[in-house]
């Protein structure tokens, strides 16, 4: 193995990792670990910056150590979890909070102010985005109103999310965030280059503690020699869906992507046009390269995987994750059991953060299995939901391409397909969020010309048909609409 390695850092929800892609798209290694995750009230979820750091360092190291020094990587492409708020001193570059992750709902009372006041519709035509806890800006101001140490900070104060975090760390204090995560903090107009004064002023948070807006590929900067054992030059930055998007190559209009994360992301392509909906969609920065900016439509679904853990962590109705697989084959169908997965309220196309979780049909013949395939089953649901959605807004789907963790289940994959009525594909590797920064980063170091041509790093695909009935289809679907229309 002669040539050079891409090293990306994916710094996602419940797990940190490093991984070395070839040039040709080929993952040749990952080192990871977990993070922690705190609950300190109902609704509330943080995480610790600095344990994000010195984690994804030690993954990165592991990583350089198996390429075989610094000088055998060709550049660094970083991918996060997106809207995750992180506070820290320029002074120390040590954080001055916990970091507020993108599940949380503390805002929720700031967010239906805003509301009242009458400013979503505004906030929605500039940003693409609704007025949702979900975003980076109420959480920032909530770090300024409650935290001594934020709101003490002054000009010393720096805002923002994961990417701009480690970005400042490897660097020694380069500031800055690729427009894709910054189209999602609610203080970037979807067609502006900088961060808007109005929307800033709007939500309380100073402009002077946020980073510069940089494309998603270009030579940013390079690491500290120190920590890496050389200078690493950093080319590719992108919030984990739209590194998914880039990494299932779904860079046209129409092209369709549905990552099954911790939480699950149903990205479409618009191209240049900016992204409008009238179903609580969501508009989005795809990617920027040089300047010119590609865009996307967005379903976001708060519990995906998480649910899967849920299951088996706090329920113990499985003992691993791959044993959902088999507990779901074991039964013909549901029993009439139906599974409202709103552990952290309802993302689209319903948007309700007060939503609560809620189990139908329960009967003394239902048993584990049946609550375990009612969970499969709501993934369908939801998706299917999204899917009326974005045809209602004039960008029908013509199949779906899935990856994340729990694309890996096959019964999942072909029950989307079954519900959708679509082909559902999935390739040989689910990494695409990880293979997406590599693209990135491949472009930004001049190894391939353009994005287009860095889809040659994509892998052959697995393709699932619908085989269910109409019939079938129907009676699920009337169960699912019931359930969500009593919980609602």
């Amino acid at each position: 193995m002669n040539e050079r390695l891409i090293l990306v850092l994916d710094a996602g929800t419940t797990s940190t990792r490093a991984m070395l892609y070839a040039p040709d798209g080929a993952r040749v290694a990952t080192a990871q670990a977990d993070l922690t995750q705190y609950y300190p009230r109902p609704g509330w979820v943080e995480h610790d910056a600095a344990e994000i750091w010195d984690r994804t360092l030690d993954c990165a190291r592991r990583m350089v150590t198996q390429a075989g020094g610094a000088d055998r990587i060709a550049a660094i492409g970083i991918t996060n979890q997106r809207e995750t708020v992180v506070a820290w001193s320029r002074r120390t570059g040590a954080p001055l909070s916990r970091a507020i992750v993108w599940q949380d709902r503390r805002t929720a009372d700031h967010c239906e102010q805003l509301r009242e006041q009458g400013h979503e519709a505004l906030i929605q035509q500039r940003t693409g985005l609704i007025i949702d806890p979900y975003f980076s800006a109420t959480k920032m101001r909530w770090l300024i109103d409650h935290q001594p140490q934020v709101a003490a900070a002054g000009p010393d104060l720096a805002l923002g999310t994961v990417e701009s975090w480690l970005m400042w760390k490897l660097t020694g204090g380069l500031h800055v965030s690729d427009a894709s995560n910054a189209s999602r903090t609610q203080l970037l107009a979807l067609d502006g280059a900088g961060w808007d004064a109005d929307l800033c002023a709007l939500f309380g948070v100073p402009a002077s503690a946020l980073p510069e807006i940089v494309d998603n590929a270009g030579a940013f900067g390079a690491t500290l020699p120190t920590l890496l054992g050389g200078a690493i030059p950093l080319c590719g930055l992108a919030g984990d869906q739209q590194a998914a998007t880039i990494g299932q190559a779904c860079l046209a209009p129409g092209a369709v992507k549905a990552t099954l994360g911790t939480g699950a992301f149903i990205l479409a392509s618009t191209g240049d046009m900016l992204p409008s909906s009238t179903h609580r969609l969501l508009g989005t920065v795809l990617c920027q390269l040089g300047g010119r900016r590609l865009y996307a439509m967005e379903g976001s679904i708060f519990v995906a995987g998480s649910l899967i853990q849920w299951l088996r962590d706090r329920l113990g109705l499985i003992a691993a994750a791959a044993d959902s697989d088999a507990i779901a084959r074991s039964v013909p169908d549901n029993g009439g059991v139906y599974l409202l997965p709103a552990l952290s309220g309802l993302g689209a196309p319903y948007w309700r953060p007060e939503a609560t979780g809620s189990i139908s049909g329960l009967t003394h013949g239902s048993t584990r299995a049946h609550i375990v395939r009612a969970a499969l089953e709501s993934m369908a649901h939801q998706v299917h939901d999204l899917a009326a959605a974005f045809a209602a807004d004039g960008a029908p789907w013509q199949a779906l391409r899935i990856d994340g963790g729990m694309s890996a289940n096959d019964w999942v994959a072909q029950d989307m397909a079954d519900m959708l009525a679509l082909p559902v594909e999935r390739p040989a590797d689910v990494e695409t969020t990880a293979r997406g920064a590599a693209m990135l980063a491949s472009v930004g170091a001049g190894l391939y010309p353009t994005l287009e041509a860095a889809t040659a790093m994509v892998p052959a695909r697995t393709r699932f048909t619908p085989a269910m009935t109409d019939e079938d289809r129907s009676r699920r679907l009337a169960g699912w609409r019931s359930l969500v229309a009593a919980s609602l």
